[in-house]
């Protein structure tokens, strides 16, 4: 029985694969920054709400709703991890807190200057009132940040461990 529980204690648990730590982080920081999101437009800081992924396609009008606000919330967490694999491909190795506040600054510039046309209801960024140019360019750094350390982070762990 003694040996018996001498092997269990020297076992360590499976970790988890690196691509799937990116996957986890993908999904939680898209999953987080649209819920704050969704408060944000909820609590009238902003005039477009999670929902507005859902824009681009003929949906019907539920896509307005509080249904299509945690539709648009479920699709962004997905998106999100499609992200996060592309900030670990271009981005992983770098380890200072700016990178990932310029990925997110980037990904705005996308969603409201390049994507815009494309979007229904999205108004040009000069047509849009201060406190939804702020805020949601304040939620994009922030989600950028999340990603970007958070990946840069685990990187440095994964390279730390097969070191030792």
């Amino acid at each position: 029985m003694e040996k018996q529980t001498e092997l269990e204690q020297n076992q360590h648990p499976e970790q988890m694969s690196y691509g799937a730590k990116v996957a986890l982080i993908g999904l939680f920081g898209g999953l987080i920054w649209s819920l704050i999101g969704y408060l944000a437009f909820y609590f009238k800081f902003i005039r477009v709400g999670p929902a507005l992924i859902l824009m681009p396609w003929a949906l019907g009008d539920w896509k307005t709703t509080y249904i299509g606000q945690l539709v648009g919330i479920a699709v962004i967490s997905l998106l999100s991890i499609g992200i996060a694999f592309f900030y670990r491909m271009l981005m992983q190795k770098i380890h200072i807190i700016w990178a990932g506040i310029g990925f997110g600054f980037v990904l705005w510039i996308l969603v409201f200057y390049v994507i815009n046309p494309f979007i229904p209801g999205l108004k040009a960024v000069q047509n849009l009132d201060l406190n939804t140019i702020i805020t949601s360019l304040c939620l994009y750094v922030l989600y950028g940040l999340f990603i970007g350390y958070s990946i840069s982070y685990e990187y440095a762990e994964q390279h730390r461990k097969s070191a030792s």
